[in-house]
């Protein structure tokens, strides 16, 4: 099959060139704030003028707008590239990427790799620039699991959308932003090979109840019967499509041949794939679980796996989360932040890959399932959820989605931007402060939850990943079970500061400056003194916890520069090793907020 239709209805050469310029100002702004690229400052006034010799007979001039934190906004359509006395715009960013193979110092092996995801980022982009027709004047009505569909990706990673793995055939069939619905595949797993956990109270059985109707469950135990085995010696689990046909068929076929895991079929319910790719939520009955699978595709840093052991986990922490919630009035009551568990889970082991030594990551992430609570069961009358990442969204013509917001809301910027602060830092904080336990509030891990297009309550989900607690001796963490503590990660003071300043603030609120800013609605400089306030706010309301306000300092002049991108292109490359990368330390940040510290 040739795609032709899709193929002339996407790739134009002016969609081709304008997604080329975008990436390419993200490519110049990342790289500078990773300290990757230093081009010299030419002129300086509102804009900055710079240039980046990348060679002798070749220069890349620019402006861009300095910004906190060490960013810059980089305007797209100022790059221009003067080559042996001749001026162009800059319309490749591969060919960008090749310019900067020296001065960065990638090996060839990564930046041929790196050019294949840049490669799927742009197919991708084009597919977005084309199907972006609704005005954020409408995206405000949509749903949570359809709005998700029309994000474009982590803003910070330049290779957001890199897929490694998936045929163009998966990618219109699966990409969140194609919003395909899908229908989960079902297998049989014996017992001897599966693993369930659940949280207390629930079990095997109610989790199938909840997700499949009686009918479902019969033609699949029949199945189970017409292949000679009892069905009550098996897990139902499902698996996306193109990890069965991609993975499981080849590394699991003895398992297959012997029986211990059977295909059974595909379930009812129409599922949405959300910004992870790996995460769907069902379209049939909004309140059954949303479900996390392993896709082994690499994806911004890793496979999209599910790690084994905290697969199992899950279930675990999700108890740890919520028994902080409970009995504490402040979150439960005050806050009232939503906490959608990872309630069950099932894994399965490969019986080979499991005895290999530092065998790579990947090999033990492939067949697993998590089971999220829903976030809609949540919800109350007037309630609307969105992703964190949806403020970062701006239409066609240029409309940011959170202008939108602000005007329907009726409220001033000014006073929206003060409620989404408290809204999302005072649980945060919390649990920092009090628990010495810390999310990584990122844009797809937190829930924006509206209501009249107003911040009105946090959720926050995927604990399992992204909770990290402190390794200091505090009071709140002495009941965590040893099974718990080998699992989460523990952390320094600043490694721990590290998941709200890196994960939020540089991670997300450095481009909700800048946009706000951009358009007039609240001045760059006026949007850190709102967040440093409300910070000082929470540390007054609870001043017997001032010794931990100083462990878990957010009003340091500086802190270690945590770095995404310089992580593939020059630290860990394309290896496939037996741990997960994490991000490149590299220097130092320096600190809006410490302008700040001195509030009373």
């Amino acid at each position: 099959m040739l795609y032709a239709e899709q193929i002339n209805e996407v790739l134009d050469k002016n969609r081709w060139n304008l997604v080329n310029k975008q990436l390419i100002s993200k490519m110049l702004a990342e790289y500078m704030y990773e300290d990757m690229l230093q081009p010299e400052v030419v002129a300086e006034s509102e804009l900055t003028a710079y240039k980046l010799v990348v060679s002798d007979y070749k220069i890349y001039q620019f402006l861009a707008r300095k910004r906190y934190f060490d960013s810059f906004d980089v305007k797209a359509d100022s790059i221009e590239i003067e080559e042996d006395g001749n001026r162009k715009e800059a319309e490749s960013a591969i060919e960008f990427l090749l310019d900067i193979q020296p001065l960065i110092g990638m090996s060839p092996e990564t930046a041929g790799h790196l050019i294949k995801e840049l490669n799927h980022t742009l197919l991708a982009d084009a597919h977005i620039s084309k199907d972006s027709s609704l005005s954020s004047d409408e995206l405000i009505h949509k749903d949570y699991a359809w709005l998700e569909g029309k994000m474009t990706g982590h803003p910070w990673i330049t290779y957001n959308k890199g897929r490694i793995g998936f045929g163009y055939d998966d990618y219109l069939a699966y990409a969140p932003e194609q919003q395909q619905q899908v229908n989960l595949l079902w297998i049989g797993v014996h017992h001897n090979r599966a693993s369930f956990q659940t949280v207390q109270g629930d079990n095997y059985q109610t989790l199938i109840d909840h997700e499949l109707t009686t009918e479902e469950i019969e033609i699949f135990r029949s199945k189970l019967e017409t292949s000679n085995v009892d069905p009550d010696h098996y897990y139902l689990m499902p698996v996306h499509e193109w990890q069965w046909k991609n993975s499981i068929i080849q590394q699991f076929a003895e398992d297959l041949a012997f029986g211990y895991i059977i295909p059974l079929g595909k379930g009812k319910d129409d599922y949405l794939p959300q910004q992870s790719i790996r995460t769907f939520v069902n379209q049939s009955n909004e309140k059954k679980h949303h479900v996390k699978l392993p896709m082994s595709i690499l994806n911004t840093l890793v496979y999209r796996g599910l790690p084994s052991e905290r697969t199992l986990i899950a279930p675990k922490i999700t108890e740890f989360i919520k028994g902080i919630y409970e009995q504490d009035s402040f979150l439960k009551e005050e806050c009232r932040v939503v906490l959608p568990g990872e309630v069950a889970s099932l894994n399965v082991d490969h019986r080979y890959y499991d005895q290999l030594k530092q065998a790579p990551y990947q090999f033990h992430e492939m067949l697993g399932v998590i089971f999220r609570e829903s976030i809609y069961s949540y919800l109350e009358e007037g309630e609307q959820a969105i992703t964190l990442a949806a403020l970062l969204h701006e239409d066609a013509e240029g409309k940011p989605y959170i202008q939108s917001l602000i005007e329907h809301s009726g409220l001033t910027p000014d006073k929206w931007i003060e409620d989404l602060f408290q809204v999302v830092m005072d649980p945060l904080l919390h649990f920092l402060y009090q628990y010495g336990t810390v999310f990584s509030p990122h844009g797809q891990n937190t829930i924006l939850v509206l209501k009249d297009y107003k911040p009105h309550r946090l959720a926050v989900k995927d604990f399992v990943d992204d909770v990290n607690i402190s390794d200091q001796p505090f009071e709140e963490l002495r009941g965590l079970t040893d099974d718990l503590k080998q699992v989460l990660r523990s952390e320094p003071p600043e490694g721990l500061t590290q998941f709200i300043f890196t994960g939020l603030f540089i991670c997300h609120l450095r481009y909700l400056a800048a946009i706000l800013d951009n358009h007039q609605l609240v001045a760059e400089t006026e949007f850190w003194e709102k967040l440093a306030h409300t910070i000082h706010g929470y540390q007054k309301k609870f001043p017997h916890l001032e010794s931990r306000f100083r462990l878990f300092d957010f009003f340091k002049p500086e802190l270690t520069k945590l770095c995404l991108n310089r992580n593939r292109m020059v630290d860990y490359g394309y290896e496939d090793g037996e741990d997960r990368p994490h991000a490149s330390e590299y220097g130092k940040v320096t600190n809006a907020l410490a302008h700040y510290s001195l509030e009373v």
